[in-house]
């Protein structure tokens, strides 16, 4: 069952939706959303997180519904070229993440998709005390890279080798700036797979260079699940 949220960014209220599972969160995963926003494809990944034992909270990161475009493309296009003020966003949903019910605040998670992925990594630059970050098909580039020794998070990127916009270069940047941080990472490239391979039902004509690829997706899944076994192992059951 999704429940609504609340959370507040430099004076502004925005929203979300948490599902917990019925017996203790193994831990808490925030689920950030792609360029479209919040919607279906966010709430079917948070259902599923719960029934898998995980608390899922999917926060809106845009603080608006857009009804043209236009809008949405100029909102990411500042967003992007603003660090600082997507990683107070995502800052601030991971702190409302780790004030649900049952979740242990030092077992969390984040993981996100197009223009979440691109949020996830920013988080993990931010330095917050994640375990682990996860991006599907997300922008690898950005102006404030990471810093040495900072960043907490094991990273993990899923990316289509195919990718219009995550070209090779833009991942050997990547994998550059990450080493050169000393950060825990791996990347993920799926051969024949498009941008947007893990959103079923992307359609190449309204978006071009999109395209879902069921086996990436498939296997970017698995990728993910057994980070969190490694990062998030289940609780041992104590004798009596």
């Amino acid at each position: 069952m999704l429940e609504p949220i609340e959370y507040e960014v430099a004076g502004q209220v925005f929203s979300g939706i948490v599902a917990t599972p019925a017996t203790r969160p193994r831990g808490g995963i925030l689920v950030l959303h792609g360029g479209s926003g919040l919607g279906e494809h966010e709430r079917e990944r948070v259902r599923v997180l719960a029934a898998l034992g995980y608390a899922a909270l999917a926060p809106d990161l845009f603080g608006e519904i857009f009804t043209e475009r236009s809008r949405a493309m100029a909102v990411i296009g500042e967003l992007v070229t603003r660090p600082a003020a997507i990683r107070a966003r995502a800052g601030a949903a991971w702190r409302r993440l780790r004030e649900v019910p049952g979740v242990d605040a030092t077992r969390t998670a984040a993981i996100g998709h197009c223009f979440g992925g691109f949020a996830a990594l920013e988080l993990a630059r931010s330095g917050v005390d994640v375990r682990a970050v996860i991006s599907f098909h997300g922008g690898l580039t950005t102006s404030a890279p990471a810093v040495a020794n900072e960043v907490r998070a094991r990273v993990l990127v899923c990316t289509g080798a195919d990718d219009p916009f995550c070209p090779r270069e833009q991942r050997a940047a990547f994998e550059d700036e990450m080493t050169a941080a000393g950060v825990d990472w791996q990347l993920h490239a799926y051969a024949g797979a498009r941008h947007g391979f893990s959103v079923p039902g992307i359609d190449p004509e309204k978006h071009p260079g999109c395209a879902y690829h069921e086996l990436a997706d498939r296997r970017s899944w698995h990728a993910m699940l057994a980070m969190f076994d490694e990062v998030l192992p289940a609780y041992e059951l104590k004798a009596g």
